[in-house]
């Protein structure tokens, strides 16, 4: 099972790319985001890989970084997301994008994707609205910058406060859900280094839709 790879871009369209490994070409399906980062890097490129086999096919779907690929999984356990809808819906919406629609419930940022209604959008934020805490809070979505392995590895320590600030969110009594989407939009605002108090303080200002002070 290839789970990366790394070599030249051969030639890419709007939903693809080939990638020459050692002059073996392969065919990777990506998001527009993913298309655009690996195009600006220029010489040898390394993207992570989801394989799908099939009995009619293996397809190769290809990310710029781990959060994106583990969006990817999420989002086709969904009930009507298959592969292309879920890269669609990712190169609409950044993974901290759509971790935010999600927890927010905002299904109008949701149906801008090709291919989702609001029927299936409520159905994706019904069914993964309590999945995503996890998935967000260890990667480096919430730092509002664009998320790598390396930055997500080097982060440990803010996201431990990130996840402080979710759980005294919690433990007031508010879902996991919306104290993720208000401690994301903290960690937006205050940018790197926030304490965990500031976190906390500008997250229930943000539930309460006031000014935090």
């Amino acid at each position: 099972m290839i789970a990366k790879l790394t070599g030249l871009i051969d030639s890419s369209n709007q939903d693809s790319m080939i990638i020459d490994v050692g002059g073996v070409g392969y065919l990777v399906f990506a998001s527009t985001r993913t298309l655009n980062l690996v195009a600006t890097q220029g010489g040898t490129v390394s993207v992570m890989i989801e394989t799908h086999v099939r009995e009619d096919h293996i397809h190769l779907y290809g990310f710029a970084d781990e959060l994106e690929r583990e969006w990817f999984k999420l989002l086709t356990t969904v009930q009507g997301v298959g592969a292309r809808v879920a890269l669609a819906m990712l190169s609409v919406l950044a993974p901290d994008a759509l971790t935010q629609a999600v927890a927010a419930q905002d299904k109008a940022a949701i149906t801008q994707a090709p291919g989702v209604g609001p029927k299936l959008a409520t159905r994706i934020i019904t069914e993964l609205k309590d999945k995503i805490g996890g998935l967000a809070l260890g990667g480096a979505a919430l730092a509002g910058a664009t998320p790598s392995a390396e930055a997500a590895d080097s982060d440990g320590g803010q996201t431990q406060m990130t996840a402080d600030a979710v759980s005294a969110l919690v433990n007031l009594g508010y879902g996991r859900s919306e104290a993720f989407g208000a401690v994301a939009m903290a960690a937006k605002k205050l940018g790197d280094g926030a304490a965990v108090e500031g976190l906390i303080r500008e997250g229930l200002a943000e539930l309460s839709g006031g000014e935090a002070h």
